[in-house]
């Protein structure tokens, strides 16, 4: 890498989640997954569910992800997500359950209209992507997943 480094932040309607300068970052948009190296050219995009990781100096920081918009310029990008956590901040045994509970609320709503089906389908959307990132980097880190 030319040693140039992207100013990065992700923020949710209650905090600052993380914010540095870093080498890159992989995020999930409704177009797919991107990765946006320095110099990137600029770009506005909505962010979907799932698994965000940012490299800074050969580690990885990695986040779930549950929605939201991304905004890159030159070397630059801010992420205003509606929620964000690092993935050694998921407590997957509360995630499980919000999703079991979610899924549950899925299929009786299945009947009812389609944005209280749709609030339910994102609610679960969110717990899945949630449990995955901290199984994911929990066992990278060689530690027990309960």
């Amino acid at each position: 890498m030319n040693g140039k480094k992207i100013k990065f932040k992700i923020v949710t309607p209650e905090k600052t989640v993380y914010e540095d300068s870093i080498d890159q970052v992989t995020l999930p948009t409704q177009e797919g997954e991107i990765t946006v190296l320095p110099n990137h050219i600029p770009l506005i995009s909505v962010l979907a569910p799932g698994e965000l990781v940012a490299k800074k100096d050969g580690e990885e920081i990695a986040m779930a992800v549950s929605g939201g918009m991304v905004e890159v310029r030159k070397n630059e990008i801010t992420i205003l997500a509606d929620t964000a956590e690092r993935a050694e901040e998921i407590d997957i045994k509360r995630a499980e359950e919000a999703k079991d509970r979610a899924e549950k609320l899925k299929e009786e709503r299945i009947q009812t209209d389609e944005v209280q089906y749709a609030t339910v389908a994102a609610i679960f959307e969110k717990n899945l992507a949630r449990i995955k990132v901290a199984r994911k980097h929990l066992t990278r880190r060689g530690m027990r997943i309960e």
